[in-house]
C-alpha cells in the first residue's frame, strides 16, 4: 500500500542574493525528485519549493543535506506542510491594513521556540510599522518600505538567524501552488 502524500513547501533562507549561495532552481528540483519527491515545482528565484512527499519531521534535514552535497551550499531549510501554511495564510491580522503585499513580510520558524525568540523584535516596531507574532508564523507591515524597518532589518541579522521571511505576494502564490494538492 503507497503512503499517503501531501503537498509541502521548502524556503530556503539566504540564497540568490548579491551572489552568494547560489541555487539554481532547476538543480534543486531535478535534486529533490532524487530524493524521491514528487511534483517538485519552484517559484521564482529565491529559494521556494512545493513539493508531495508523505509526511515527516526529516524534510527540512534531508534538503539542506542535499543542498550541501548536491551544490556545495549549506543554508538553513524551513518545511511547511500545506495544512500549516494555511494556518498561517488564515492567521494573518495584519493583511487587511497592508496595502501593498511587498511590503507585508511573513516570517517563517522551524519550531515554536523560534517563533518566540522574535518576541523582543517587537519593540523595534515603531508605527506605522506593525508587528504581530501568531501561533505559526510573525507577520511584519512596513508601511514606510522593508528598506526602512528595523525590525526587517533585525531579522535579517543574528536575531532572525532562525528565520525566513516571504513578502505576502509571495506567500499567496505558494498557497496557491499547495491548494493544488497531491496529484
Amino acid at each position: 500500500m503507497a503512503r499517503k502524500t501531501e503537498a509541502h513547501v521548502a524556503l530556503l533562507r539566504g540564497v540568490n542574493v548579491g551572489g552568494n549561495k547560489r541555487v539554481p532552481m532547476a538543480e534543486w528540483r531535478t535534486l529533490m525528485e532524487g530524493l524521491g519527491y514528487t511534483r517538485v515545482r519552484t517559484l521564482l528565484n529565491s529559494g521556494n519549493a512545493v513539493f508531495d512527499a508523505a509526511p515527516s519531521p526529516k524534510h527540512a534535514a534531508r534538503i539542506r543535506q542535499l543542498l550541501l552535497d548536491g551544490l556545495g551550499v549549506d543554508v538553513p531549510v524551513i518545511v511547511k506542510s500545506a495544512a500549516e501554511m494555511a494556518a498561517i495564510e488564515a492567521g494573518n491580522p495584519l493583511r487587511a491594513e497592508a496595502s501593498d503585499p511587498s511590503r507585508l513580510l511573513v516570517a517563517f520558524t522551524a519550531t515554536a521556540e523560534d517563533l518566540a525568540s522574535l518576541a523582543p523584535l517587537m519593540a523595534l516596531a515603531v508605527p506605522p510599522e506593525r508587528m504581530h507574532i501568531g501561533p505559526h508564523a510573525a507577520y511584519l507591515w512596513c508601511a514606510s518600505g522593508i528598506l526602512d524597518s528595523k525590525v526587517g532589518a533585525a531579522m535579517l541579522g543574528k536575531a532572525g538567524r532562525a528565520t525566513t521571511s516571504r513578502n505576502w505576494a509571495t506567500v499567496m502564490k505558494l498557497a496557491a501552488l499547495l491548494r493544488d494538492g497531491p496529484a
